[in-house]
């Protein structure tokens, strides 16, 4: 049984750790003297870790995907943890539980399902709610719904996290379309099922996530189009003006050129699922911020680390405003005692 975890590494700071973890990448690199070293990436379902290995060529083979047992020294750099290693060998199956190493969602998957089953329920509109049907009441791609994660290393990267996201978005959409009245729900919250799934061939899950060879060459905005026209091909009354809002809702989402999006929004349902698809990304990335924060030992009220996703370090609203909560004589004796930490998260493109 696993005993470390990610999570709790920067409880031994300078410190030489073993243990059990995934190899979520592995890359191979020279050194200034033409020597090669590892520059790879460990994670379990408590996050990941950067990782260097200078001296290879010892080292057992180990690939991409494998669970490995490592040795090394925690260090930070550039802020971030780092754990430096001068010792790893694949493990052997009978040495680990392989759900050690796949975050995942912390909600109900089979609940999650039957949220994404209502909001399907409740479409007026003939035509879509088929569509949408001919995608979840698809057993292959029902399956894969209720595991893919919506990313590789960023929002909802975690098994489930795929449905996860869309259920999210479903709420805020549902709630944004009773507030703008050009707005088409049926046709917003087909958009939100539809627009990511394609990922379910971009990405492969297992022990890491990573990117398909059809993702890397196609992505999934293509790969969805073609699933979308698919099932439509099956639908044979399916009205062609539905299609076509359908589709550049899909090619949009991303918002603009520069994102990967090969069109720019150009209806009220485009351009409102790229913003919440954006909005519900970004709030992700701050809980699971926090959540790290927290298990690095930082305080709820201290600034995170810097963020890449966001291009910035966060600070957590309601740890700050916990730590300068005024203190009265109903709470001075309890100022006395350590204070457990406020808003604790789920841990986390």
């Amino acid at each position: 049984m696993k005993d470390l975890f990610v999570g709790d590494l920067g409880k031994f700071e300078n410190q030489v750790v073993t243990g059990f973890f995934a190899v979520a990448a592995k890359q191979v690199r020279s050194k200034k003297d033409g020597a090669v070293y590892f520059a790879m990436t460990l994670c379990d379902s408590t996050g990941q870790i950067e990782c260097r290995m200078w001296e290879v060529a010892d080292a057992q083979p180990f690939e991409s995907g494998d669970v490995v047992k490592a040795r090394g020294q925690i260090s930070r750099y550039q802020d971030r943890l780092q754990l430096t290693l001068d010792k790893i060998r694949r493990a052997n199956p009978e040495e680990y539980d392989l759900g050690d190493f796949v975050p995942k969602t912390s909600r109900d998957i089979e609940e999650l399902w039957a949220e994404l089953n209502g909001y399907v329920s409740t479409l007026t509109n003939a035509h879509l709610q088929a569509l949408l049907r001919a995608f979840i009441d698809d057993p292959e791609i029902a399956s894969a719904l209720k595991s893919a994660p919506a990313a590789k290393s960023m929002h909802h990267a975690w098994v489930g996290g795929l449905l996860e996201h869309v259920v999210s978005l479903l709420g805020i959409s549902d709630l944004a379309a009773r507030h703008y009245p050009e707005i088409n729900r049926d046709l917003l919250l087909t958009g939100v099922v539809l627009h990511d799934i394609g990922k379910l061939h971009e990405l492969r899950w297992g022990t890491s996530f990573d990117y398909t060879l059809e993702g890397q060459l196609i992505g999934h905005i293509s790969i969805g189009i073609s699933m979308v026209e698919k099932k439509l091909a099956n639908l044979q009354d399916f009205p062609d003006n539905l299609r076509v809002l359908v589709e550049h809702i899909i090619l949009s989402h991303h918002g603009k050129y520069e994102f990967g999006s090969p069109k720019l929004p150009m209806i009220p349902e485009a351009l409102l699922l790229h913003y919440l698809d954006d909005l519900d990304a970004k709030m992700q990335t701050m809980r699971s911020e926090f959540a790290r924060a927290g298990a690095l030992g930082r305080a709820p009220g201290q600034m995170t680390e810097w963020v890449r996703a966001l291009e910035r370090p966060l600070l957590n609203t309601a740890g700050y405003l916990g730590e300068l909560a005024p203190t009265t004589e109903a709470t001075a004796a309890e100022e006395l005692e350590p204070r457990e930490e406020i808003n604790a998260l789920p841990a986390e493109d």
